[in-house]
């Protein structure tokens, strides 16, 4: 896919714990803590993370130290530093910070465009085109991605229409960013629905086709997420121990766990160049670090099978 490399995986698993996990929490992590955990990801085989967003402290306190998390991120080798960016101001500071990669939101329905970036879906699409003009003009390597929240049903709006968020997504595209997804925001999403969607996506905008963004609100993560890579997707997003959800999405807590993806992915023979053992090693640091904040996944829990991983065939033989 654009935008992203795979190298000798075959899917790439884009952890977004220490942005869209943190984003909803009350209480607010050090941040010699989440460095010490973006590392410990890093360790177990992670090579994209979201580290961050750049917004105003006083609407996201725990995003303050945006630019001191990526500085530290950018000395882990061969990792992909994603930073969320809602707007130009955003991406002058990410870019200036040194984020690797950048992420825009762009909401599939009216109602949370405007509660989450207070901007219309007509102008975010402008929006975008000039964060991509301005990564044009002083980080041309800085791959770009603009996915597109709520596209499964909004808790605003309810029904969003299927072909308003493909055209949205080709506008996207039409506007230069590398590559754009779709994101099961309010988990309402369900398999059939994600097959038919990414099928229609990929369609439209070929390679350019970019991330699944599942949560499990309604425990069909997992599902999902397999229902896209049968569509054809290659880059997923999920949170580590599934923290997360968005604030202007209400209920819509619970991420795609990244212990549990990375172990259905292995388990089925697709590489994903994760080492599960660690992840779930690394939730006591990050129990830790978060006192009182529920942790979940059903691998920590049960544990690695009896010798796991299995022997697969090679998959590109």
């Amino acid at each position: 896919m654009a935008g992203s490399t795979i190298k000798d995986c075959d899917v790439l698993i884009s952890e977004c714990g220490p942005r869209d996990g943190l984003q909803i929490l009350r209480a607010i992590m050090p941040t010699q803590a989440k460095c010490r955990w973006i590392a410990a990801l890093h360790a177990a085989g992670l090579r994209e993370i979201e580290v961050c967003s750049f917004v105003p402290a006083k609407l996201m306190p725990q995003m303050a130290d945006a630019a001191e998390v990526v500085r530290f991120a950018r000395t882990l080798p061969g990792l992909t530093v994603l930073a969320l960016v809602p707007n130009l101001r955003g991406a002058e500071a990410a870019l200036k910070a040194g984020a690797t990669k950048l992420t825009i939101p762009v909401s599939g329905s009216e109602g949370h465009s405007l509660a989450n970036v207070r901007k219309s879906r007509a102008e975010m699409v402008e929006e975008v085109g000039r964060i991509v003009a301005l990564r044009d003009a002083i980080a041309p390597d800085v791959p770009v991605e603009a996915n597109i929240s709520v596209a499964f049903g909004c808790t605003i709006d309810g029904h969003v229409d299927e072909d308003e968020v493909i055209a949205l997504a080709a506008k996207l595209v039409g506007v230069g960013v590398d590559d754009s997804g779709l994101s099961d925001t309010t988990g309402m999403a369900n398999p059939a629905q994600v097959r038919r969607m990414f099928g229609r996506l990929i369609d439209r905008i070929g390679a350019r086709c970019g991330a699944a963004h599942m949560h499990n609100t309604r425990g069909l993560g997992l599902a999902n997420c397999l229902a896209a890579y049968e569509a054809g997707v290659r880059i997923f997003d999920s949170s580590h121990a599934g923290l997360g959800g968005c604030p202007h999405a209400p209920g819509a807590s619970g991420n795609v766990v990244t212990e549990d993806l990375v172990f259905m992915f292995e388990a089925m023979g697709i590489r994903t160049g994760v080492d599960a053992s660690q992840l779930i090693a690394a939730r006591a640091s990050l129990a830790e670090a978060l006192p009182g904040v529920d942790l979940y996944g059903m691998l920590a829990g049960a544990g690695l099978p009896l010798n796991f991983p299995y022997p697969h065939p090679d998959p590109r033989v």
